[in-house]
């Protein structure tokens, strides 16, 4: 018996000489030292031997069992180093490659621009007011100096919704909301979507507002030109030139209509202007009388003023853009530039 253990220690050797994977270890460990292993198999026949045999017989198993497992455990260690070598070779980053860029999403160029406009009028005391882009009538149009008949609605035509629903032409219906909640003095603006049935280079059917509106006692048209001029040059640079030219809204009285000298021709006279040197950004005017009786107030005791510009409008004129779907197409090539 003490041959056959000695056999079965040189055959477990080689064995473990040849084996290369965690795996053929394993089954090695099993086979030899497991419980149904063949050195236990030889334990179970030492019953059958004398005392001293028995003991000389255990004392070697013991011995062997020991060297095996020692062995075993070795290899184990040695296997998985060499596992874990290969791993890291095969994973090698090569830290001098040149990194990958990660392209970074940033404001759209529209965003951009009524936030400027909002931070503008900001430091003159304006505060932001939102309203419904899904408004009534009323307060598009009727609230506003607009009756049903009035041919003033032919300058905006309108999606309409229902009879007396619609989507809102311009952010005026906020005004007349915030004056029906507050008491004059207020300075504020609206900015927000607007939608009008048009498109083409200059015109989209969703497009962006922000008009402002200031009531209290004794505001008149020389605060208009003040804020207006100031926010021309806070926009487009101290030197840029501006002028007030006398139009027609509805809910103004008197009306003006704002240019700029022209931005890309500096006044030359170009395609863009039109060879006229000058370029309409917004437009403005002293609230109409019966657009305070429609809100309640008296206008015996308050005036004031009120503006909107069309942010794309503002948008192309900063960035010299001559085609308003530039900023709805999503083309990285145009929107990466800002």
């Amino acid at each position: 018996m003490m041959e056959e253990l000695d056999g079965l220690r040189q055959a477990a050797e080689e064995e473990l000489a040849r084996a290369q994977t965690e795996g053929e270890l394993s089954f090695i460990r099993t086979k030899y030292l497991g419980r149904k292993g063949e050195l236990t198999a030889v334990l179970r026949r030492i019953g059958n031997l004398s005392p001293e045999e028995r003991r000389k017989v255990g004392e070697r198993a013991n011995e062997i069992k020991e060297i095996l497992a020692s062995r075993l455990d070795s290899a184990l260690l040695k296997v998985r180093e060499t596992e874990q070598q290969a791993q890291l070779r095969r994973e090698k980053i090569d830290c001098t490659l040149p990194g990958r860029s990660i392209p970074f999403g940033h404001r759209h160029p529209i965003t951009m621009v009524k936030e400027e406009i909002c931070e503008i009028f900001g430091r003159l005391g304006f505060t932001v007011v939102e309203g419904p882009e899904v408004e009534t009538d009323y307060y598009n149009f009727s609230a506003l100096n607009i009756p049903a008949d009035h041919p003033a609605r032919d300058m905006q035509d309108t999606f309409y919704i229902e009879d007396e629903i619609l989507l809102r032409t311009h952010t005026s219906p906020v005004q007349i909301r915030a004056m029906e909640d507050m008491r004059p003095p207020l300075r504020i603006l609206s900015p927000g979507r607007v939608y009008r049935p048009d498109s083409d280079v200059s015109h989209t059917p969703m497009f962006h507002q922000v008009e402002g509106l200031m009531v209290d006692r004794g505001v008149t048209f020389a605060d208009l030109k003040g804020v207006l001029t100031y926010f021309v040059h806070e926009m487009f640079g101290p030197r840029t030139a501006l002028r007030f030219r006398p139009s027609f809204f509805p809910f103004t009285e008197p009306s003006a209509e704002v240019d700029i000298r022209c931005v890309i021709c500096g006044g030359e006279g170009c395609r863009v202007c039109s060879q006229t040197g000058w370029l309409e950004i917004l437009g403005s005017g002293m609230v109409d009388p019966a657009v305070y009786t429609n809100v309640g107030y008296d206008p015996e005791e308050f005036t004031g003023f009120a503006f909107g510009m069309g942010v794309e409008r503002v948008a192309m004129l900063k960035y010299g853009i001559d085609d308003i779907r530039l900023f709805f197409e999503n083309d990285k090539r145009f929107l990466e530039q800002f």
